[in-house]
């Protein structure tokens, strides 16, 4: 059976913890910005965003996790929690049916984040001081 390339494209909507004063939509969505797989990332509200992704190269479940490691606070309601649930079962058994594993492309997230703050976690020492013990 073939499968249909659009069905590949996915939809979907990040909520995010209504508690938090803070936009995390919009960080999110520059976080996101330029991560293989990621088509668009839109915050449409300070606590919701929509991204769109190809599933073959990235998961929601990858997004979530490289979001929630980076800090920011998902909605917890039930409601939430079950269309997550249902998403990660769907997108999973959706990759596995047509040959591909698990989608591990949140480093990318952690790389664009390191890119683009500033933070002294340079070493101008020579190198011939680095190696010195």
């Amino acid at each position: 059976m073939e499968q249909d390339p659009t069905s590949l494209i996915k939809h979907r909507e990040v909520q995010f913890c209504i508690l938090r004063p803070d936009d995390q939509a919009q960080a999110a969505a520059l976080l996101l910005e330029g991560v293989d797989g990621v088509l668009y990332a839109r915050a449409v509200s300070r606590h919701l965003l929509l991204v769109g992704y190809d599933v073959t190269q990235i998961t929601l479940h990858v997004i979530d996790q490289a979001l929630t490691e980076l800090g920011f606070h998902l909605a917890s309601n039930l409601l939430s929690k079950l269309k997550r649930a249902l998403y990660y079962y769907t997108e999973e058994t959706q990759r596995q049916n047509i040959g591909l594993g698990n989608a591990d492309t949140s480093v990318q997230v952690f790389i664009n984040r390191y890119q683009r703050i500033r933070h002294g976690c340079r070493d101008f020492r020579p190198e011939h001081w680095r190696r010195y013990q």
